[in-house]
């Protein structure tokens, strides 16, 4: 007899109707709970710290976590205010990101191996994308981009920027799934001497793989949505 798949997930019950969240998605909501928890710890921490002496303990690893991502995120876009009010949303995927990815560490399912999280990142994105191409170009200059450098090169703009979204959303996903298999199949086949042999593999596919795909989809989205920011380096100098 073939064993049924069990969802994993949270089911209860609304006017009557069952309502499932799968565990992907209540797992991001533990990430971001924890995320908000660490932020307010690090704020209090941040008040009582003595300005003129250097930071110890938990507020140097954010600050040097802080420095670099503000590094490469300039470095990457440029300077300027419009890159400044980016930036938060950019740090926050650079420690959402990882913890999802590694999620699999806990025996839990990671929320970037569920395509419904990759896809609403993506297209978050996307929607960063056109928004500042519409307000850097207006509409006019907007829409003529999909003309140049040729007017027959309209369907394949149009196409190809549609498949930014898919693409890094696919990317991410498929990553992290794969290796989420892979182990499950390692575990299955090596059975009880897995807990020896299996370590090596978690640091490839969990740690190695994770905070590779944390880098490529934040490089992509800045190199997408600085292509269509404002050249503000004059006002930063």
């Amino acid at each position: 007899m073939e064993e049924e798949a069990v969802e994993m997930g949270v089911r209860f019950m609304l006017k009557g109707k069952e309502i499932f969240i799968h565990d992907s998605l209540v797992n991001s909501l533990i990430i971001t709970v924890g995320l908000i928890i660490f932020a307010f710890i690090v704020h209090g921490k941040i008040k009582k710290a003595d300005p003129t002496k250097k930071p110890t303990g938990l507020l140097n690893v954010v600050e040097v976590i802080y420095t670099s991502v503000h590094k490469l995120v300039m470095d990457t876009m440029g300077k300027g205010p419009t890159r400044e009010r980016l930036f938060p949303y950019l740090m926050t995927l650079a420690l959402f990101l990882p913890i999802a990815n590694i999620f699999g560490l806990l025996g839990l399912t990671p929320p970037t191996s569920d395509y419904n999280v990759t896809l609403a990142l993506a297209l978050i994105t996307f929607v960063m994308t056109q928004y500042y191409g519409l307000k850097t170009n207006g509409l006019g200059g907007y829409i003529k981009g999909y003309f140049e450098p040729v007017f027959l090169l309209f369907p394949l703009n149009i196409v190809g920027e549609l498949a930014n979204p898919i693409s890094l959303s696919f990317r991410l996903f498929g990553n992290i799934l794969s290796g989420g298999i892979i182990m499950g199949l390692l575990y299955q086949a090596l059975r009880y001497v897995a807990p020896l042999l299996t370590p090596i593999f978690h640091v490839y596919f969990d740690l190695f793989a994770g905070f590779v795909q944390t880098f490529i989809f934040l490089m992509l989205t800045m190199v997408f949505v600085s292509g269509n920011l404002p050249d503000e380096e004059a006002l930063v100098q």
